[in-house]
């Protein structure tokens, strides 16, 4: 938990508010880091008892948001699965430490100006 001033912020409204995430795509982004693997939505429907469409829906916010990357592994029988895995952790760090020095340059003009 961090304290600012008067506030404390627990690291996922912290990881949250970084990266505008809602509760779902956290949790399915924080699922993603534990499981450090690849996995379909069907996968992570089931593992985190969520309807596939909610899993779809966050996961096209977490992609476009270049939190996590897609494979297309064609099947043997025809189609296609494809499959979900999150960036590097130590990107994640570095965007969010990119955030924070954005955020703090804007505090030190908003101070600047008073």
């Amino acid at each position: 938990m961090i304290t600012f001033a008067c506030k404390k912020i627990k690291q996922e409204e912290f990881i949250r508010c970084s990266f505008n995430l809602n509760k779902t795509e956290y949790n399915i982004l924080m699922f993603l880091l534990k499981k450090n693997q690849k996995c379909s939505v069907i996968q992570m429907a089931e593992a985190m008892n969520l309807e596939r469409t909610t899993v779809q829906k966050a996961i096209k916010s977490l992609l476009s948001k270049k939190l996590v990357r897609k494979w297309k592994r064609n099947l043997a029988k025809g189609g296609c699965l494809y499959l979900y895995i999150v960036i590097d952790k130590e990107d994640i760090k570095k965007n969010m430490r990119d955030i924070i020095y954005r955020w703090y340059q804007e505090i030190e003009k908003q101070i600047k100006n008073l």
